[in-house]
């Protein structure tokens, strides 16, 4: 594990600048048919990344890719101890090509750790997590950020089908309560979703929602937090340039009160206040 000068990335931005990193891969294999489960050997700072903060890597090119511009990709784990950071992936672009072709010993650049995380409310005794795809690997570190803080998780995990849901273990390892729902069981609908979640609320296991990797499933959470009184937070993924503020690539549009504004999705972000999303 090397640790690269970042003097260049300090700039417009204020705040402390995160260093560029080689992480060394130690393994990168298949967990079904579209995703990878990526492990590096990266050290301190980048062991120290926090539940919903990201990393910009620069992903190897290919003889069939080239990519230019580096690939934000959230945390599923981050070790201290260890010094270990771990990714999990879909293999859909020239990016996540190239990162499929890591193999142990390999090195991989990666800026981080990136961005602003997630929070619990004061006095929360139980959260629900709800994520679809990749979302699955953001909330597994939120989960476990809210076990050591000795609040009870129900996670909601949505997919496709069976074989394409992920992290059960993680959750599981935790204590959560694990609710399946995918489209090939009928379940995850945004009304039967909807129905769950009312459910844990009156039930008074949803003292805050999260979420991240479906817009429709945002939207219901939204809509459930401001008409339920319920705090939440969303992880938002977002295409980026840059990954630090400077470009302005991923600036998306946000509420706050009765206008809208203009936020930086990696510097102001990637985690938002649900009643924010436009």
């Amino acid at each position: 594990m090397e640790v690269l000068s970042s003097e260049s990335h300090v700039g417009c931005c204020a705040g402390p600048a995160a260093p560029d990193t080689q992480g060394v891969v130690i393994s990168n294999a298949w967990i079904n048919r579209d995703y990878k489960h990526l492990v590096l050997d990266a050290g301190l700072p980048a062991a120290g990344a926090k539940a919903g903060q990201f990393f910009h890597l620069l992903c190897p090119s290919t003889e069939q890719d080239s990519p230019f511009f580096r690939r934000p990709m959230s945390t599923y784990r981050a070790d201290p101890a260890t010094g270990r950071v771990e990714f999990l992936y879909k293999v859909t672009g020239a990016g996540t090509r190239g990162l499929a072709t890591l193999e142990a010993g390999d090195k991989l650049p990666m800026l981080g750790p990136l961005g602003v995380g997630f929070t619990l409310p004061e006095g929360a005794r139980s959260i629900v997590v709800l994520g679809r795809g990749v979302g699955l690997a953001t909330l597994a570190p939120l989960a476990e950020l809210a076990a050591v803080a000795g609040v009870g998780v129900t996670a909601i995990l949505s997919a496709r089908d069976a074989a394409s849901l992920m992290s059960q273990d993680r959750f599981a390892a935790i204590g959560a309560t694990i609710v399946e729902v995918t489209d090939e069981a009928g379940t995850s609908s945004v009304e039967n979703v909807e129905r769950l979640l009312r459910e844990l609320h009156a039930a008074g296991r949803a003292d805050a929602f999260y979420t991240c990797g479906s817009s429709r499933l945002t939207l219901l959470m939204q809509r459930l937090g401001a008409e339920l009184s319920v705090p939440g937070e969303v992880a938002m993924e977002q295409q980026m340039a840059c990954g630090i503020g400077m470009c302005y690539c991923c600036v998306r549009a946000f509420r706050e009160g009765d206008k809208l504004v203009s936020k930086r999705v990696c510097w102001d972000g990637p985690v938002f206040p649900l009643a924010e999303v436009a």
